[in-house]
């Protein structure tokens, strides 16, 4: 508590954030910003170069730091303003090779269905940079919101991951594809979901298959039992009765 003016009896907590932002236009931005046990306490106004109070308890720590004799809030501001943004512009330089670096994002699509509802998981990894953009669509026009929150994932390798995932009521004629947008692709990726086959239904073809097989193997059967029988007819005699012989 040494640098904010507040009542300090018991344990609190002070938290600080600052940092600087280099554009590709070459425009900068700085940000300073003070909490104060979990809440937003001050922040600096880099235009003005003067510390805003956001918190009533604020206001005698802005007072005195944008006082002239004290001067932190045109100290801050010029440090975000120059050091800060030569210190970022050396770094950007330093790692170029790293920073403009781009991979191809792989991309599965699956399903899962539990009763009437299918749940529709589209995971794209193995991408770099980290902005990526990935959205289901019905028919090819109807955009579709995740009820999950997507988040972007680090992988080991320095790529990173995503899944997005939306629960539908396919019908006749619908079509679900996953769109992905990233820096590394000339054009937009679109993957379409192809349901599977039941697999129950590849039971029923299978054992119909079974039984076909087995009725034409029996109808051949018995038609070679026919043409076997009809073979071995039984053989006229000539032989004389015994009374014929007698006479």
């Amino acid at each position: 508590c040494d640098t904010i003016t507040i009542s300090c009896a018991g344990f609190h907590s002070v938290q600080r954030m600052y940092g600087c932002e280099l554009y590709d236009d070459g425009s900068t931005r700085g940000y300073w910003q003070d909490g104060y046990d979990g809440r937003e306490f001050l922040t600096l106004d880099t235009d003005r170069g003067i510390f805003v109070p956001i918190m009533t308890e604020a206001q005698i720590s802005a007072q005195r730091w944008n006082s002239p004799e004290v001067g932190e809030a045109e100290r801050h501001k010029n440090y975000l303003q120059g050091e800060c943004i030569e210190y970022l512009r050396k770094y950007i330089s330093a790692g170029s090779a790293e920073l403009e670096r781009k991979v191809l994002p792989q991309v599965k699509v699956s399903g899962h269905q539990s009763d009437a509802v299918t749940k529709l998981h589209c995971r794209v990894y193995g991408f770099y940079p980290k902005a990526v953009d990935v959205k289901w669509v019905k028919n090819g026009e109807i955009d579709l919101m995740s009820e999950e929150a997507a988040q972007v994932l680090p992988n080991p390798d320095g790529t990173y991951q995503l899944r997005v995932t939306v629960e539908v009521i396919p019908k006749d004629g619908d079509s679900f594809s996953c769109h992905v947008d990233h820096s590394s692709l000339k054009e937009p990726l679109t993957v379409l979901w192809e349901p599977k086959k039941d697999s129950q239904s590849y039971i029923y073809i299978i054992i119909a298959v079974i039984l076909l097989i087995a009725a034409a193997a029996a109808a051949a059967g018995y038609f070679v039992y026919r043409n076997r029988k009809n073979s071995y007819k039984a053989a006229a005699t000539n032989d004389p009765s015994p009374a014929s012989s007698t006479a």
